[in-house]
């Protein structure tokens, strides 16, 4: 009840303004705070994110099948976490097995936007206020980020 109360009062008493987006970053699977604004917001789309482990998988799973049962247009799932490049040689390392987002795209009919690799500057840059697109413009994960940005504004868009 107390996680309800706070969802409530967060998306009805604040004061938006106009909004283009409002983008909300949950926990995994299917949580009451999950639950709470698929109910209390009825026009959403979601946008899934997981990371390669098996046990983020299986959240991401239950979130499609949950988002799907409440008649919620998703617009597609992105794997955080992919991999690395390795900052000695420059092989693309996987951190966990791969393919898991593109599986379940795969499986529930749902675009893949993107796969975007582990950068200890996101993380860095989150800390220090500066988005890391600005910062590094030129990163393999910037183009990433802006790829999978563009195809979710073209789906909004049509």
């Amino acid at each position: 009840p107390m996680k309800m109360s706070a969802v409530r009062q967060f998306l009805g008493d604040a004061i938006w303004g106009e909004l283009d987006y409002l983008i909300c970053d949950l926990p995994p699977g299917t949580s009451d705070e999950t639950l709470d604004i698929l109910q209390l917001i009825p026009e959403e789309n979601v946008i899934v994110v997981t990371t390669p482990q098996q046990v983020a998988l299986m959240d991401a799973r239950k979130t499609i099948k949950m988002a799907t049962v409440m008649q919620r247009k998703i617009l597609g799932i992105i794997e955080n976490h992919s991999g690395f490049d390795c900052p000695h040689c420059g092989e693309y390392i996987d951190l966990y097995p791969p393919g898991g987002a593109k599986k379940a795209s795969i499986d529930f009919n749902i675009p893949l936007l993107g796969n975007i690799p582990f950068e200890v500057e996101i993380s860095q840059q989150g800390d220090q206020g500066l988005p890391f697109v600005l910062k590094y413009p030129d990163n393999k994960a910037t183009k990433i980020f802006k790829d999978i940005v563009k195809k979710i504004r073209e789906m909004l868009e049509s």
